[in-house]
This record gives C-alpha cells, structure tokens and sequence, in this order.
C-alpha cells in the first residue's frame, strides 16, 4: 500500500507462475513503501480458466503480467484489459523477441517449457537434497562430492547461499567455524571442491545474531553476540582462510544473489586451474 491506496497486482502464468513471480519481486525491490496486493493466476491454458482470470481484475483492476504463449489466450486477456483501461504487460515478449532475432528462428510456444523434468532440473533437485544432507557441518565424510564448499562463522548466510546455488545445480556444503575448535579433517582434505570463506561486519553480525536470539527468546548477553569474542571470531576465521589459501567474500553488503554470483565465478576460474585469488 503506498499513498494510502491499495494498489493489485495480477500475474497471469500458463505454468506455475515461478518466472512471472521472481520477474515482479526483482522490480518491486526497486520501490520500498510499495506492498501491492499480488493475485496469482497460475496454470491458465484454457478458455474458462481465463474467464475467472477477467472476473478477478474486473473485480479488483491493477497491473497486469502475464507470461502466455497460446496467441488465443494473450488476445483474450489483452483486449478485455484494454476494454477495461488497465495496463496489461506481456513480460518476456522482449526476451523472446530478441533471441528469436539472434537465432533466426521462433520460439515453440509450448507453456511451462522451462520447468520440463529434463536433465538439469534431476541436477537442480540433486544439487538441493546435497545441500540440506550437508548443512552445518553435516555429512562430512563424501566433502569431495561437493562443487563448493562455504565456512564461515555463524549467521554469515552459509545456508541459504548454499541453496540458492543448489538452483544453479551446484552441489554446495557448509562448514561452520567455531571459535577454538578445530576444523574437520574432512575439511582439510578435500581437493576437488572450491572451499570459499564467508565473513561479516563484527557490528553488522552483532545485531543479526542479537535479532535471531530475541526470535528465539533466549539471552542475549553471552559471548555470541558479545562484540569484542565476535570481532575475536572474525579475525579466526579469515586467519584460518588465509592459511589454507582459500578466497574470502565480505558478505556484509552484498545480496545472497550477489554472493552466489561471485562464488559462481570463482568456481569457473577453479575448474579451469586459475588462481581464484581472495574473492574479497
């Protein structure tokens, strides 16, 4: 809500509605005090079903996205949004249009394309069940399985790093360092992973780990959150990374998105024998 006004937003999918709801999240990011109300119409391939779809914006009209490819369809839903003077947006239309140029060709128009259970979605879903096996240190004894490896102190966004790139169909586990524990051998042995170590602003970990206690309800005045062990912590950490030789990312300012790409990065240059430096 923004202005006062309630504003809707209606994403019309001939599939599960997965690319129509990351393209709208990616560009709603860009307006903070925006909060639409999101109707999502997924699934539409047929004349009735698009009938409920009119019935929901005449009801409540707003932006329309829509990824469709059957030409009926789009018809039908264009022309009743512009008899109803809401703005109707056919979203990859561009992106197809484009590539259709460079390969000099069109595309198959075949709904839901993208989510066919071929080779690279049994690798994505592959990738997802290794990173939940090798969450916190878990599973340690098949490491060398793994494409990445991230160690980090606490509440430096291994988790959640490691599965975003396990939609990339990277196979990612996580290590957590542990203040004057010694890392598993395990770890010290595997050669055919690239080993990344993640690190935090002492302040900026400071409050995240303070905001995780207080959802947990539990204390906050111990040495996890006390800034002094924690900057203690840090300097572990990247003193451990610089001596086994493996890249550091400051993820303090940077997006889960903006971290994966960079590790995604120096993975290239590892598989390909480079020097991936500090990653920093």
């Amino acid at each position: 809500m923004a202005n006062g006004l309630t504003h809707h937003l209606h994403l019309v999918s001939d599939a599960t509605g997965e690319t129509i709801s990351s393209v709208a999240r990616a560009c709603l990011a860009q307006f903070e005090d925006a909060d639409p109300v999101e109707h999502n119409w997924t699934l539409i391939r047929t004349a009735r079903q698009m009938e409920k779809v009119l019935e929901g914006i005449k009801e409540h009209p707003g932006l329309v996205l829509f990824t469709l490819v059957n030409e009926e369809l789009r018809a039908t839903l264009t022309e009743e949004c512009r008899k109803l003077q809401v703005t109707c947006i056919p979203v990859l239309d561009p992106v197809i249009g484009a590539l259709g140029s460079f390969f000099g060709r069109q595309s198959r128009g075949l709904p839901g394309r993208q989510h066919e259970l071929d080779a690279e979605y049994f690798g994505r879903i592959d990738a997802m069940n290794f990173a939940l096996a090798h969450d916190d240190g878990q599973s340690s004894w098949d490491y060398e399985d793994a494409d990445v490896i991230l160690v980090g102190v606490s509440r430096t966004s291994k988790t959640p790093t490691c599965i975003y790139l396990a939609n990339r169909s990277i196979k990612a586990a996580n290590v957590p360092i542990v203040p004057d524990f010694p890392v598993s051998p395990e770890l010290l042995a595997a050669r055919k992973p690239l080993i990344v170590g993640l690190t935090k602003d002492p302040t900026s970990l400071v409050q995240v780990r303070r905001n995780r206690l207080r959802l947990l309800s539990q204390d906050e005045e111990t040495d996890y959150v006390d800034p002094d062990m924690v900057r203690r912590e840090v300097i572990q950490a990247r003193r451990l990374c610089s001596e086994h030789g493996w890249p550091i990312i400051d993820v303090s300012r940077r997006s889960i998105e903006e971290t994966a790409a960079t590790i995604v990065q120096l993975l290239s240059q590892h598989r390909n024998g480079e020097n991936v430096g500090t990653g920093d």
